[in-house]
């Protein structure tokens, strides 16, 4: 497997960045993009690097927040047969506080391409989606300040619109996870993966005892963990003095599994 991060918050390579993600991902003759940044710079990345996205079989967004699908119409417009799988709820409107916009374009939502997630779903042998709005969670991470609107009534977040990706190639788990806004211990718990990458979404929290014993907890699983985006760098550096299996992922960096 061959991941390559189109977009990501810090820039490297020659390449500019933005607060966002976009991975191009290719597996077992499949190639595929999970989540497309806020703007279309993921595509002039991509062609920067050498990468046709008119090539991908299929794209997924992991939650609806701006700075993952904002690229979705670039995406549509570059690919002309790609479905798009996403959370039948990340249309929700979403916001930071009460008056900050953060969800997708909702005119988008009648595109013909998107297939609409309810819980779980294969998209190809041994890739598949998973909602898990009803594991147990070992711990409570909050709504972190962010908002949704349900029943005409703006409501703390309950990340019902977020999913994470599930590849399964030689012997070993690959999970992707665009921002673990349920609780990066939660997900490691739930899916025990062998390589984990994406955001751990701990970029507000002090570089403290609390962030610590996360840190310590986490090397407890023996995944190899690539982070990004969400986590921040300086919290990226203080969890790295308590996990000798994390690494982050830059804008440009390729990784081979």
């Amino acid at each position: 497997m061959k991941i390559t991060a189109l977009v990501e918050n810090i820039p490297a390579h020659g390449l500019p960045a933005e607060h966002g993600l976009s991975l191009f991902v290719e597996t077992n003759g499949i190639r595929f993009l999970f989540d497309m940044g806020q703007t279309d710079l993921f595509a002039r990345n991509a062609e920067a690097l050498g990468i046709d996205l008119d090539t991908a079989d299929f794209a997924v967004l992991s939650h609806g927040h701006y700075d993952h699908g904002g690229g979705l119409e670039t995406f549509l417009l570059l690919n002309s047969h790609a479905p798009v799988y996403l959370s039948r709820y990340a249309f929700e409107p979403h916001y930071n506080g009460t008056e900050k916009y953060i969800g997708l374009d909702p005119e988008l939502h009648e595109s013909g391409r998107l297939v609409f997630v309810d819980s779980e779903k294969t998209i190809a042998d041994g890739i598949s989606l998973h909602n898990c709005s009803d594991a147990p969670k070992i711990m409570d991470f909050g709504s972190s300040g962010l908002n949704m609107v349900r029943d005409g009534r703006l409501l703390p977040e309950d990340f019902r619109h977020e999913h994470y990706l599930l590849a399964e190639e030689n012997g070993k788990r690959i999970l992707f996870s665009g921002c673990s806004h349920r609780g990066i211990l939660n997900i490691m718990h739930w899916f025990r993966p062998d390589i984990l990458i994406g955001g751990f979404h701990m970029s507000k929290l002090p570089a403290d005892e609390t962030l610590a014993g996360y840190a310590r907890e986490l090397n407890t699983y023996p995944a190899v963990c690539y982070t990004c985006h969400c986590t921040g760098m300086e919290q990226y550096r203080f969890m790295k003095e308590y996990m000798d299996r994390l690494h982050y992922l830059r804008t440009g960096d390729c990784i081979e599994t």
